[in-house]
């Protein structure tokens, strides 16, 4: 018999956060079967003061237990909590004791208000996930008191200027107190293990409802005209994140090819000798609905990321999105990809990009295509939180099977 959870969830991301988010996503598909609470984030003072003002903001200082109008009821099983106050910004100051004393009185003000909630709510007994929040849910575990405390960490948030002040020394702590850690790639699941052996990786999950292969669909106006073959690219269009001299130099040796990026760019990029190149389109940023449509007008999709701390174990949901409509598609190697080694041609250098898209051309038969669309089927969000429900079951002794590692 399966027995309902109660789940609190703590994560960097608002509820209305424009774009996508892990921590929503879960969210929703664990509260088909169990009870969720997502803790939106307060804003600090001076965000507070900025928005709100200075008499309301020292009003919300004194915010303890007042929860009315503070709690959103998606449904029957999804609450909302938008905190009523703000806390002190902290991440600017020194790293220590001083750091921590007010890290501390935010972490108390913030989970006595959600225990509060969470009792208001009949949540007698509940877990805490949270979602790579540091800072804000580093004390939680003691003052929140859950059956489980779990960190899910889905980014190596080390490699940002905003946290090297901080959370090279907090996470490690964070995620060896934590009672269980959760991973969405092999190389951020490598990091928890040195500092908590109950530490797995879950894989990752991707909404792929809107990616039908089989839909016939008129390429969109501003490709319709760019001649074959087609090397695409969806997604930010950043030096962070992209090569910028590896996509050059690719299509400066395939000049018969056209190189589609479709994103919005960053200065790096706008400036880049790589706009002198006739075979390169910059298309711009479009809108989510019509991001199948671009898929199915490409011959071959391509990943070109650039190697660092933050890229590195990123799981890259596009390659899923890619292959769901059966595309061949050419990315940069990393222990993450070699989930994908099957279906993928993972490449370390130009010479090997540039044979496999030339192979990956012609690699179009339809029983490829059909191996590629069922295995990123596999990666649904249904599959991913039934494997972290299983792994939280199992550690609270429910003497169920965990599901099967990816």
């Amino acid at each position: 018999m399966n027995q309902s959870l109660n789940i609190i969830i703590t994560s960097l991301q608002s509820w209305d956060i424009p774009i996508g988010s892990n921590a929503i996503d879960i969210a929703k598909e664990i509260s088909k079967n169990n009870r969720v609470l997502y803790v939106n984030s307060p804003q600090d003072h001076i965000t507070a003061v900025k928005k709100w003002g200075i008499v309301k903001t020292i009003k919300s200082l004194f915010t303890k237990n007042d929860t009315s109008k503070t709690v959103r009821k998606l449904n029957n099983s999804l609450y909302v909590l938008d905190l009523p106050f703000s806390v002190w910004p902290v991440n600017k100051l020194p790293d220590g004791m001083v750091f921590d004393f007010f890290n501390k009185l935010n972490n108390k003000k913030i989970f006595l208000f959600v225990k509060k909630t969470a009792s208001q709510l009949n949540f007698d007994k509940y877990i805490h996930l949270i979602d790579n929040d540091i800072y804000r849910s580093y004390f939680s575990k003691k003052i929140l008191d859950p059956q489980l405390s779990i960190y899910y960490r889905r980014d190596n948030l080390l490699g940002f200027n905003y946290w090297k002040g901080h959370a090279k020394r907090l996470e490690p702590t964070l995620i060896s107190k934590s009672d269980l850690v959760v991973c969405n790639s092999p190389e951020l699941n490598n990091f928890a293990q040195k500092h908590n052996t109950n530490s797995y990786f879950i894989g990752q999950g991707v909404d792929l409802s809107s990616y039908n292969p089989t839909a016939q669909v008129v390429p969109p106006k501003n490709i319709s005209g760019i001649t074959g073959p087609r090397i695409g690219y969806i997604g930010d269009i950043t030096s962070l994140r992209l090569d910028a001299e590896l996509i050059y130099n690719l299509a400066l040796s395939r000049p018969n090819y056209s190189f589609i990026m479709i994103g919005p760019e960053d200065k790096h990029f706008q400036t880049h000798k790589i706009h002198q190149l006739t075979n390169v389109h910059f298309l711009g940023r479009v809108p989510k609905n019509m991001v199948p449509n671009y898929i199915a007008a490409m011959d071959v999709c391509i990943n070109p990321q650039l190697l660092n701390e933050i890229t590195i174990g990123n799981y890259p949901r596009k390659v899923d999105e890619y292959l769901a409509m059966g595309k061949p598609v050419v990315a940069t190697k990393t222990e993450t990809m070699s989930i994908f080694k099957d279906y993928v041609y993972c490449c370390s250098s130009l010479e090997e990009y540039t044979h496999s898209i030339d192979t990956a051309i012609t690699d179009q038969t339809e029983s490829n295509s059909k191996k590629r669309i069922e295995f990123a089927q596999t990666h649904s969000w249904e599959n991913n939180v039934n494997y972290l429900i299983g792994l939280i079951k199992n550690n609270l002794n429910f003497n169920e099977n965990v599901l099967q590692k990816y």
